[in-house]
């Protein structure tokens, strides 16, 4: 496959003479090597955007047109499934069964279901309502394409939340500069390089691999028209302050503290599994990850210690491995990040009942054990800022009123989850809780590509997937006119 930037239709090799080192997170051996690109090529890439944007055919197509083109795109990446899969697991450390559903599937379903449900439905066009008074008027409202977006993307779901923002931006007509994380651009070029394959216009897509100074080049160029980042909400908050001088609109998914609910009724034998599961999926590096385990104090010590002994069956290693439950973290700073974590809970008086080091035998890579705290309270920095990594902590509350108060006492809004043996009392409970998407009693089993996806407070601003996702990369225009 390909490994170079990727502008205006063409490879390129770049201005620079800097190359981004690929490391394979579960040996610490280099995959392959990328060009950095400089400001030149960013600024290439943006002109290419603004020019297939203004000028080119892509912006001026009818959403069936789109589709299409979105249809042979889906198909021709669906059939590099396998390859996209391995290409995740290499390069992200994901367990191969987390990169075959939810790292990799579920990017494919997100681009099907916008080229063959959202496109076909979504009201781009509707009247409205008569007006009467000095004379009759009528009008009707339109929404259009936003123009070009630039999209910075994380190392965790790295073809997933490609796909997040290259689908509804292609589906609303936009065009795009993708600027993946460095240590995750493979995926990033493969779509690029499928792209092409689908005949994508020039410069509709581009691709650049970089760093932070590539991104703030993006952030600030007077040729975007609207930002998108997935990451942390330390980096969200540069991005907003970057691309307040244009008055560029952000669509920004970041952090999360979630609070997976187990009520007094809670059905144990199905809620430990997922519990366990909720903060040490793909070694917790997830902003979604249900980190915190409040459990009615009724049923706290039961919990802590069934939930201590799931976590002692995961096999963590080789994320190639079939069997594998939990792989590595990205990068060694990750993994000292994690250990800095467990030192301050400890410090802070939080009781250590599983893991906090790193695995016996698995001396390449940066794997590091799946790790719960017990007797933490909600004000401890353990249980208030994100980590990052497989650290759970487990906090006690008396009643359901006080399990939303304490589950609404972070910063962060963004998942969640509520067991309870009543559907009608859990409904009620996740109606109190600030969060943007909340799961009852092990949900659907994953995300819905239907479904709106995105935070309140610190978690973001906007959404992604289905209608929601689309209508961040369009604008609204009235067009008015009277009748004699």
């Amino acid at each position: 496959m390909e490994r170079r930037l990727y502008i205006d239709g063409k490879w390129s090799e770049g201005s620079g003479d800097t190359a981004l080192a690929v490391i394979n997170p579960a040996t610490g051996e280099e995959l392959a090597k990328v060009p950095q690109a400089t400001v030149a090529d960013i600024d290439d890439a943006v002109l290419a955007a603004r020019r297939a944007f203004d000028e080119g055919p892509w912006g001026r197509t009818t959403p069936a047109e789109r589709a299409a083109v979105l249809r042979r795109f889906s198909d021709l990446l669906a059939a590099r499934r396998s390859e996209i899969v391995d290409l995740t697991i290499a390069e992200a450390g994901a367990p191969r069964k987390l990169a075959q559903t939810l790292q990799v599937q579920s990017g494919l379903d997100h681009l099907k279901d916008m080229a063959d449900r959202v496109l076909a439905t979504f009201p781009f066009s509707r009247p409205m309502p008569p007006t009467f008074g000095a004379g009759i008027g009528q009008g009707v409202v339109l929404r259009e394409a936003a123009g070009v977006v630039a999209a910075i993307t994380p190392f965790n779901y790295p073809f997933f939340t490609n796909m997040s923002k290259v689908a509804p931006v292609l589906a609303a007509g936009c065009t795009i500069v993708l600027k993946p994380s460095p240590y995750t651009p493979l995926a990033a070029l493969l779509i690029a390089e499928v792209a092409e394959q689908a005949e994508i216009p020039a410069g509709v897509l581009n691709v650049v691999s970089g760093d932070i100074a590539a991104g703030e080049r993006l952030t600030t160029h007077a040729g975007v028209d609207v930002v998108t980042f997935t990451g942390s909400d330390a980096v969200g908050a540069k991005i907003m302050a970057q691309a307040a001088p244009g008055i560029k609109k952000v669509v920004l998914e970041l952090g999360g503290k979630s609070a997976n609910i187990l009520l007094d009724d809670a059905d144990l034998d199905r809620a430990i599994p997922h519990a366990a599961l909720g903060f040490t999926r793909h070694s917790g590096q997830g902003c979604a990850c249900l980190t915190r385990v409040l459990v009615h104090r009724s049923r706290y010590d039961e919990t802590v210690e069934r939930l201590s002994g799931a976590l002692a069956g995961l096999k963590v290693g080789d994320p190639d491995d079939p069997a594998t439950d939990m792989g590595p973290l990205i990068r060694e700073a990750q993994r000292e990040r994690v250990e800095r974590y467990v030192r301050i809970g400890q410090e802070e008086g939080a009781r250590l009942v599983h893991g906090g080091g790193r695995p016996v035998g698995l001396d390449a890579g940066f794997f590091h054990e799946p790790t719960l705290f017990a007797d933490v309270r909600n004000s401890m920095r353990i249980a208030q800022e994100e980590i990052f990594g497989p650290v759970g902590v487990v906090i006690p509350f008396d009643d359901d009123t006080e399990a939303v108060a304490v589950a609404n006492d972070s910063d962060f809004g963004l998942s969640g989850a509520i067991w309870a043996a009543d559907p009608k009392r859990a409904f009620a409970v996740a109606q109190q809780v600030r969060t943007g998407m909340l799961v009852l009693n092990g949900g659907g089993g994953g995300t819905n590509p239907h479904g709106p996806f995105g935070g309140y407070k610190r978690s973001g601003i906007g959404r992604e997937f289905g209608e929601a996702g689309l209508e961040e990369y369009l604008e609204t225009k009235a067009v008015l006119w009277g009748v004699r």
